[in-house]
């Protein structure tokens, strides 16, 4: 039984989606399983919403009702009967959003995201499945929270493998017969029923335990670019597609920040050795990229650019040194604001260390280091990471660059970088 995820390029609008139902309609006699993001750039709007009513600027109705308006508009193109039951579905998953809005925000940030920006998966997906019934391929909405148990870390949820597999097993299989399964990426449920999510762009890691648990004979992530490439091609030119490429140097990827693959994805799939393709919904017909166990003897040159980084020093007030003692604290600090070290760099009195770039959060960090260090913090960085370097590479990289940390660490080099637009 395959799984097939499909993400929000893939149905950003009416003729998108009709361009899925073509490619589903070739696998009509599959025992297949999807899994849908939100769609287009759903989930940013709605980050907004959140953000706007956190900080209560007036302004998350406005941002919701945009987003209401864009659903409303792929509903009036794909369905011609105004009183098709789906306009009603799409209603009610916007009213819940709205009686949380007309409240004044008492819980957390992370909390309230996960209950508002989880409604961009509901929407898509309801839609689609309707669609999907409404042109003959009989579909089954199934609801993700009702398989995959997490915990309460609102934002980051990490799975409860074993009920999850469970409730997967137990709920899919008879789903099956005769019939598509659709359901949600990025969402799972707390043991008290509230939605969770499971780390920003996690449809894929969502597919990959669905195929983990069901043992299926292969994922497939669509994706509008013709398979993995060994560099983003919006970044760089004379980008090289790669046809096969082993689970270990797809997770290595994935860990310096490529986007093309969710990072949690490719462990479950491994451990099942289930393989992974990642195919173009533009031109389905083409091979794409596969990954598996199977080893590959070289790699070309691989540019991973993290962007949205920052650089912060940290110095000790009293000029003692930066020892283990210091380390073990500091790092604890970043643990407990939830802030994604990307690169250390350490001197006898200074420790300088790449971060994601996440105001919220640093806050809280800064005000915590602020009693025993001085810091300080400077944004609109990338982190540039080259797997396979060769000196070509590496010079074309540092090229009229300002480098502000530099690391090399067998065949993977490490530069973080004021922000460029472009590479060639």
């Amino acid at each position: 039984m395959p799984v097939f995820k499909f993400g929000g390029a893939s149905i950003k609008d009416v003729p998108a989606i009709k361009n899925v139902v073509q490619i589903l309609r070739q696998y009509q006699q599959e025992n297949l399983l999807l899994v849908v993001s939100a769609s287009g750039k759903t989930t940013n709007a709605l980050e907004k919403v959140v953000l706007a009513y956190v900080q209560q600027t007036g302004q998350a109705e406005v941002l919701l009702q945009a987003v209401r308006q864009q659903h409303l508009e792929l509903l009036q193109g794909l369905f011609n009967n105004p009183q098709h039951p789906i306009y009603d579905e799409i209603n009610d998953l916007f009213v819940d959003v709205e009686w949380i809005l007309e409240e004044e925000p008492q819980d957390s940030y992370d909390y309230l995201y996960d209950q508002i920006v989880s409604l961009g998966e509901l929407l898509s997906t309801s839609i689609l499945a309707a669609y999907l019934n409404e042109e003959g391929l009989k579909t089954h909405w199934l609801d993700v929270r009702d398989c995959i148990l997490t915990d309460n870390n609102y934002r980051d949820a990490q799975v409860d493998w074993t009920e999850t597999q469970n409730r997967i097993q137990k709920i899919v299989p008879p789903l099956l017969q005769n019939q598509l399964v659709l359901t949600q990426g990025f969402l799972g449920s707390s043991s008290e029923n509230f939605t969770t999510t499971l780390g920003r762009e996690g449809s894929d890691y969502t597919a990959a335990i669905f195929a983990s648990c069901l043992n299926s004979q292969e994922l497939t992530i669509w994706k509008d670019v013709p398979g993995l490439l060994n560099a983003d091609p919006r970044l760089f030119n004379n980008t090289i597609q790669l046809d096969n490429i082993s689970y270990a140097e797809a997770i290595e990827m994935t860990y310096y920040g490529a986007q093309v693959i969710h990072p949690k994805t490719l462990r479950p799939l491994q451990n099942k050795n289930i393989p992974l393709w990642v195919k173009s919904f533009v031109q389905p017909q083409e091979r794409g990229s596969l990954v598996s166990a199977e080893e590959v003897e070289q790699y070309p040159p691989i540019f991973v650019v993290k962007k949205n980084q920052a650089l912060l020093k940290i110095k000790a007030k009293d000029f003692h040194f930066v020892d283990e003692a210091r380390f073990s604290a500091l790092f604890a600090s970043f643990a407990k604001h939830r802030i994604k070290v990307n690169m250390t760099q350490n001197t006898a009195l200074a420790f300088s260390v790449c971060i994601n770039y996440e105001p919220q959060k640093l806050g809280g960090l800064l005000e915590e280091l602020a009693q025993a260090y001085m810091t300080e913090l400077r944004s609109d960085l990338q982190l540039i990471s080259l797997r396979h370097q060769t000196d070509e590479a590496l010079s074309m990289l540092r090229h009229n660059k300002e480098i502000l940390l530099e690391e090399h660490i067998g065949c993977t080099s490490q530069l973080l970088i004021a922000a460029e637009a472009n590479w060639s």
